[in-house]
């Protein structure tokens, strides 16, 4: 890697939690677990036509099928008076509603109750990647009285820091207004557009938190320098992404299987839109903040599994965890990409039969990358508007 520095893998000790929910390896699993550190990224194989999956067959049973039956539905209205009702208009796409249109904000994850639940547990996911921990900025070495989580989404990971510290006074920023409102005393919630000019004052914050904004940032650089400005002298932005580009070693995994079409979906629709899902592949984090001004910068690397295929207890609950994040709201994942990039509806459900039938056959150990990186903003720094 070309990162300024990098930390090294960290021995991960297993959850009891998850040794006790995990059942036994399938019989075809590897003998060793799933790598803390992730390798170079493998080549994404060439996207697919959409209607490449109608060859399979339609009339195979398919139990869990169930993101073919959304029904329309209508805007979301809400009588919040703090919150404009432009902003609770919700766009609507077969019946799942996304952020409403707002400057160049553009999520491509469906904003419902039904997808909410699948980016709750994918923040499991990530805290278990993390050994249990939110963040890895060495924030207890500053007098935390700011922080601020940007792209909040549900607010689960700001509402964790929040009850976690105290002292601290915490902002979840968001597009959405989705955030619960029984929340901890010390945290609140903001309508925010990331991609335009931040609205906290210069030096305010001592902690800036990203976490899973890929896809959704037309500008690194800009989010990065935005933060820098925001932060106090000595307070530390991190930012936590992953690739969608699903990879086996053990060449378990066909390139032109559904599972490893998921990530040239992602990089062709970012095409489309502007915003890109190579964050990983051009190491666009680590750029950023050293175009930022950012000191002390430090990566991590995971490897993070997608399934019940490794034979350690704690990163097979993480790919358990993470799977079943993934299939209970495929349709909630890609519709908004497939639909930029003009699949029919039948191509879509097609897909997702594919993509459902090779996860259940277990065959193919597949995972993806993920990376944090986080940097201090120097004592001796002058803010930059």
């Amino acid at each position: 890697m070309s990162d300024k520095a990098a930390s090294p893998p960290a021995e991960r000790a297993p959850s009891p939690k998850a040794k006790s929910k995990s059942p036994s390896p399938p019989a075809d699993a590897p003998e060793e677990a799933a790598p803390e550190a992730a390798p170079e990224a493998a080549p994404a194989p060439a996207a697919l036509p959409a209607n490449h999956w109608a060859q399979f067959n339609r009339d195979d049973d398919d139990d869990d099928n169930t993101d073919a039956d959304s029904t329309l539905g209508n805007d979301v209205e809400s009588s919040t008076a703090s919150i404009s009702s432009s902003i609770l208009r919700y766009r609507t796409l077969h019946g799942r509603t996304y952020h409403s249109e707002r400057g160049d904000a553009q999520y491509w994850g469906a904003n419902d109750d039904r997808h909410n639940n699948s980016l709750d547990m994918l923040h499991h996911v990530f805290t278990l990647c993390l050994d249990d921990k939110l963040c890895l900025a060495p924030i207890g070495n500053i007098d935390l009285k700011k922080a601020v989580d940007i792209g909040t989404g549900t607010g689960i990971w700001a509402i964790d820091f929040a009850d976690a510290h105290p002292e601290a006074k915490v902002v979840g920023t968001d597009i959405s207004p989705i955030q619960p409102t029984w929340v901890p005393p010390n945290i609140s919630f903001e309508i925010e557009d990331f991609t335009q000019p931040w609205t906290f004052d210069d030096n305010s914050v001592n902690y800036v938190h990203a976490r899973y904004l890929v896809g959704s940032v037309p500008n690194w650089d800009h989010m990065a320098k935005q933060a820098y400005r925001t932060l106090a002298p000595g307070g530390y932005f991190e930012s936590y992404e992953a690739s969608p580009n699903l990879q086996s070693d053990d060449n378990s995994l066909a390139l032109d299987s559904a599972i490893a079409q998921w990530g040239p979906l992602f990089y062709e629709g970012g095409k489309k839109i502007g915003h890109t899902f190579r964050v990983l592949e051009d190491n666009l984090q680590v750029k950023a903040f050293e175009a930022a001004g950012f000191v002390d910068i430090q990566t991590r690397d995971i490897k993070c599994p997608f399934g019940n295929w490794p034979a350690d207890a704690a990163q097979r609950a993480i790919g358990e965890i993470g799977e079943m994040a993934t299939m209970s709201d495929l349709e909630g994942f890609i519709l908004f990409m497939t639909n930029i990039l003009d699949w029919s509806r039948e191509d879509i459900i097609m897909y997702q039969m594919q993509l459902r039938k090779e996860v259940k056959k277990r065959t193919a150990h597949p995972y993806y990358r993920q990376r944090v990186v986080w940097g201090r903003k120097p004592e001796d720094a002058a803010a930059e508007a």
